[in-house]
């Protein structure tokens, strides 16, 4: 029954490498029910990354009028816009509209004003400049180019608010949008969420290369066009990662790695991650974490899933985020994430060792104190004491 489904896959989705076939087959065996999800999933994530470079690279923008403050302070531009409604399209047109739940960051209420029609005429453009590539990638174009109004639709379906029951996709159009803006790391972040568990997790980064480890951002050698996407399914026990496809006219290849979580469980040879930035993050805290486990080497500041990323190739050893009191995490900052860490070996916990509950809706509810995500148990289990043993005289 799987062999029969893996080859009505391969045909349908162009996975037809002797390679592929095996490097797919693990994941197909571990939940066949979700290689459909996984391989529309790695495509539009793929795509979203082409999107993104060009727009980073300046072949469409941004420019200053295309980055938008929203409520929060936080920046949205073109790209967040365009990147969330070509995957719900492709989402909806692979699933049909009635079978597709979509959690995502970003609403049409700016785009939708009678002002912004030169904003919204821009990510018409783009969205409509990717969707053209689709055959690339295996995936069906649109008849027509898509119009104003159903790209806004694209964007205002993604209104679920998620929960314990049925099946729901999570999406950050551009997670770390100021890395993006800034010309540093940023990611795209895909997630299915099946009856509150996390099955299917795809993050695609960018500026992050496949060949090259994470290093501190002030070094230009970190950031690469080349770029990679990770992807897993739950209960695989493995979890892989391929270059992006590049803008040269290539076609899709299903070639890809196994990735697995560093052995290192030595505190004073790990490396630990942190968000760049501070309004959200207590990086005192995490630097007071640090010194009462015997992390020696300067945190890696990172924007982005990309820390995530970094733990499960095995760059990292450590990601730790303590909030700011009044801050709540949103499903779709670490969904992805999570998932992929997990399966290539790694543990991700609230600070009180307890899984991230996903089932809750578009927050992380109930979440102890902040996340700690690592390389293996023990490191994991040094950090959870170290939180335990100092939060009372913690100022969180």
């Amino acid at each position: 029954m799987v062999g029969g489904y893996q080859s009505k896959c391969r045909s349908s989705f162009g996975l037809n490498s002797t390679q592929s076939a095996f490097q797919n087959q693990t994941l197909m065996d571990a939940n066949h029910k979700y290689a459909k999800e996984l391989h529309v999933g790695v495509r539009v994530v793929q795509m979203a990354c082409s999107l993104c470079q060009k727009l980073q690279k300046g072949s469409v923008g941004p420019s200053p009028d295309h980055i938008i403050s929203k409520d929060d302070d936080s920046p949205v531009t073109v790209a967040d816009w365009s990147v969330q409604a070509m995957i719900s399209w492709m989402l909806t047109e692979s699933f049909g509209r009635e079978n597709v739940s979509i959690i995502a960051e970003e609403d049409t209420q700016t785009l939708a004003d009678a002002t912004a029609t030169t904003l919204l005429a821009s990510v018409v453009a783009t969205v409509n400049e990717t969707l053209a590539l689709a055959p690339r990638f295996g995936l069906k174009v649109p008849a027509t180019p898509l119009n104003g109004s159903q790209v806004l639709d694209a964007i205002s379906r993604c209104n679920s608010t998620g929960g314990r029951a049925g099946r729901h996709w999570v999406l950050d159009p551009v997670d770390g949008t100021l890395g993006f803006v800034r010309g540093d790391q940023y990611a795209v972040a895909l997630a299915l969420i099946d009856n509150g568990q996390i099955v299917v997790g795809v993050l695609g980064c960018p500026n992050y290369s496949s060949k090259r480890k994470l290093v501190n951002n002030n070094n230009s050698s970190a950031l690469e066009s080349e770029g990679c996407v990770m992807y897993t399914i739950k209960g695989s026990g493995q979890a892989w990662m391929q270059p992006l496809v590049q803008g040269d006219g290539s076609e899709w290849h299903d070639s890809a790695n196994v990735i697995q979580v560093s052995s290192i469980d030595n505190p004073v040879m790990a490396t630990f991650c942190e968000p760049v930035e501070k309004a959200n993050s207590n990086h005192s805290y995490s630097a007071g974490i640090a010194h009462r486990v015997g992390l020696r080497k300067q945190p890696l500041r990172v924007y982005s899933m990309v820390k995530y990323a970094a733990i499960a190739r095995g760059d990292a050893e450590i990601y730790m985020k303590f909030a700011k009191a009044g801050y709540k995490e949103k499903i779709w900052d670490h969904a992805a994430g999570v998932l992929i860490v997990e399966e290539a070996g790694g543990v991700v916990t609230d600070a009180g060792g307890r899984p991230l509950d996903f089932s809750k809706g578009v927050y992380l509810e109930g979440l102890d104190r902040g996340i700690v995500a690592c390389s293996g148990v023990n490191l994991h289990d040094k950090i959870i004491g170290a939180v335990y043993a100092s939060w009372d005289s913690s100022n969180l």
